[in-house]
């Protein structure tokens, strides 16, 4: 039984009648263009085919009541009083609710039952993927207008303000607004966004390295202040204003620490723009080679990557059908992303996970995924 079953099911039972409204919110794979998004640059994610799921209906008053199933807890949270109760899955829901409170939206209680299979911790964007389903939720009971690019920016508020990750704008954008069949190549900046697909006869391969990281007070902040750090010093607004010959011509004015960071920024976002016009034109050899370079840069300049993301991306290079890899996410833990030949998925898995194994001992989970549309909510009966 999927998530969506199971969230109709446990409501039936929790509650007594059908759900009202059906949330869907998915998760999201970074092709190319890492830490980029809040250096203001260019990213080129999709939204996948494994989602967080609401099952839920209004409230005559102002609680929120969710049970998460993955979690195996029932919570609640008024919301004429918000206040933080430590970390946890609900704050995601309560920081959304928080968000949309304070840009003036008058909210309505809701009770629902929450599950989903994007993997927590992955780099896959589970936290965007909740926070985004409970927008939704609260936009559905709540009468407010559907628009994923202000909603992505309440999202984004939520998790910097409330949760205290320095996100960037790219995961919950990509998850409200995602299109299916293509990835997204996103202008942080502007919020512009170019729907483009993936080559013909390829299909992004998701191989999650079974090792885990921590965002919140993590290096992932630091590695923000360091960009901040760069960009001050270079007199720009953000590192997305600098070409590769200025921070060349610049660089003896950066400790060598934020020079390296830089270089990968500015690096990346060039990276992105070509992968972009590389996959319009077909050429999955061209976007596999950026994809590996963006590797190497998260490795060495930006030192995100992990033995665990090394040796996963490693094996998928050396696997038959793969034109490249890339660790996903904020880093030291999560998934590689590779795009492969589609016709050689099966077999690369299977090589992928045996040689991983072999290197690693650890059980690594492996899958495809699909291009989807973003968040979406269905009226039980429609």
């Amino acid at each position: 039984m999927g998530p969506a079953e199971r969230v109709a099911t446990v409501f039936r039972a929790r509650f007594g009648s059908e759900p009202a409204l059906r949330v869907r919110a998915p998760g999201r794979v970074n092709l190319i263009g890492e830490h980029t998004d809040y250096n203001e640059g260019f990213v080129l994610p999709m939204a996948i085919d494994r989602a967080v799921r609401i099952a839920l209906r209004p409230r005559s008053d102002r609680t929120v009541l969710a049970a998460s199933l993955d979690f195996a807890e029932e919570k609640a949270f008024c919301l004429d009083d918000f206040a933080r109760d430590g970390p946890g899955w609900l704050e995601y829901v309560k920081g959304t609710a928080w968000a949309l409170a304070e840009a003036g939206h008058r909210l309505i209680g809701w009770e629902g039952v929450l599950a989903g299979d994007v993997p927590i911790g992955a780099g896959l964007s589970s936290s965007a993927a909740l926070e985004m389903a409970a927008a939704r939720a609260f936009s559905a009971v709540s009468g407010l207008a559907w628009d994923p690019v202000p909603m992505a920016g309440l999202c984004r508020r939520a998790e910097n303000e409330w949760v205290g990750v320095g996100c960037g704008i790219m995961d919950p954008l990509i998850v409200g607004a995602g299109r299916e069949g293509h990835a997204t190549l996103v202008d942080c900046r502007s919020l512009e966004m170019r729907p483009v697909p993936l080559p013909a006869g390829t299909v992004a391969a998701v191989l999650d390295t079974s090792t885990r990281r921590e965002l919140t007070g993590s290096a992932y902040n630091e590695r923000r202040a360091e960009c901040e750090q760069a960009a001050r010093l270079l007199g720009v607004e953000a590192l997305r204003d600098v070409s590769a010959a200025q921070l060349h011509a610049r660089r003896g004015s950066l400790p060598e620490v934020v020079l390296r960071r830089a270089r990968h920024i500015v690096a990346e976002n060039e990276r992105t723009l070509e992968a972009a016009d590389a996959m319009e034109d077909g050429e999955a050899r061209r976007v596999g080679r950026l994809m590996n370079e963006s590797h190497a840069s998260l490795r060495d300049d930006f030192e995100v990557s992990s033995p665990a993301l090394d040796a996963m991306a490693e094996c998928a290079r050396e696997a038959s059908g793969c034109y490249g890899a890339r660790m996903t996410g904020g880093g030291f833990g999560g998934c590689v992303v590779a795009l492969v030949d589609e016709a050689a998925a099966r077999a690369f898995l299977d090589g992928v996970g045996r040689r991983y194994r072999d290197l690693t001992g650890l059980e690594p989970t492996l899958y495809l995924c699909r291009p989807e549309a973003g968040a979406s909510v269905t009226r039980v009966g429609e």
